[in-house]
């Protein structure tokens, strides 16, 4: 088993056509059916489907080109650490951010490390803590932004971040920053939730059976646009934390009041594989996540949120 033949695999994969893959590798058909015909003959395994739609991965298939792409990937990586372009510092770092903190961090990380470290490439994935987590035990990310609640021996845990969470409504429902609700006093509100097991909606749920309360949720989504466009649609209320409701309150989209319930917090932390080599790239990127969350907060951008870190 070689590069090539996982190369082959993986194009093929994403192609579907053995023609197709030969010519984005720039070799001639014989040789790429070779590679396969080689690496199945290793594997002692059939990893496509072969017929008139083209090579369709099969079940054997799905699940070793899934371990191909991480091998180049994490050869890739380590290629772009050893070889870093112009003499500078080099290297791929694939970063892990939760949908409601992606608007604020990405643009400000990116512009930072084109200015202080130009050779490093990053690779921006969002999505919520469970599949994160995932990720980064799988090694797929370096680095992601998670809930505190959800700990891994397999992860080294930094608390970065406490911050509160926030009842969401349409322009005209009276809900204003400076006049905080408790969550007793949005039981008779339809409401728009992530399901469960998402991070918000499990404080939620913890506070309502802490005060004996029951929530009318009309709608669960876990796509924060959707809840959003519901809330602003006049469907129902939502629970957001403040950093995903920034613009929309500046811009008189959504009105907001900050729930005064203690339980109805989240704590932020920056989590990194227990197991793997922390690279000098990688290092570096913490480092301007870390200041951008910090100038967030500084300027106000990130209301109602809390530096703990040390």
């Amino acid at each position: 088993m070689d590069l090539k033949q996982l190369k082959a695999l993986v194009t093929i994969a994403e192609t579907e056509n053995m023609t197709k893959a030969a010519e984005i590798l720039n070799i001639v058909q014989p040789a790429i059916s070779r590679q396969i015909r080689l690496l199945e003959e290793d594997l002692g395994a059939i990893l496509f489907e072969r017929g008139r739609q083209g090579m369709i991965l099969n079940d054997e298939g799905k699940t070793f080109v899934e371990y191909a792409r991480r091998i180049l990937n994490e050869i890739e990586k380590a290629k772009a650490e050893i070889r870093p372009s112009a003499g500078t510092l080099g290297g791929i770092v694939n970063i892990g951010l939760l949908p409601s903190t992606s608007d604020l961090l990405s643009s400000m990380l990116v512009r930072n490390l084109r200015k202080n470290y130009p050779g490093i490439k990053i690779r921006i994935s969002t999505g919520y803590a469970g599949h994160m987590q995932n990720w980064l035990e799988n090694g797929e990310i370096d680095i992601a932004l998670l809930y505190a609640s959800r700990t891994s021996p397999a992860l080294r845990l930094q608390p970065l971040v406490e911050e509160g969470l926030w009842f969401v409504g349409p322009p005209g429902s009276q809900l204003r920053a400076d006049q905080a609700i408790e969550i007793k006093n949005i039981v008779d509100k339809p409401l728009i939730l992530p399901s469960p097991p998402h991070g918000i909606r499990n404080l939620v749920n913890q506070a309502s059976q802490l005060k004996n309360l029951q929530l009318d949720v009309i709608v669960e989504t876990n796509s924060m646009g959707v809840q959003k466009k519901l809330v602003l649609d006049g469907l129902g209320y939502t629970i957001l934390p403040s950093i995903a409701i920034v613009d929309d309150i500046a811009q008189g989209v959504l009105e907001a009041a900050p729930l005064s319930d203690a339980e109805l917090s989240r704590t932020i932390v920056l989590a990194l594989p227990s197991a793997r080599n922390t690279t000098s790239s990688i290092r570096c990127v913490v480092n301007e996540l870390l200041q951008c969350i910090k100038t967030s907060i500084e300027n106000g951008n990130w209301s109602a949120a809390k530096w703990i870190a040390d």
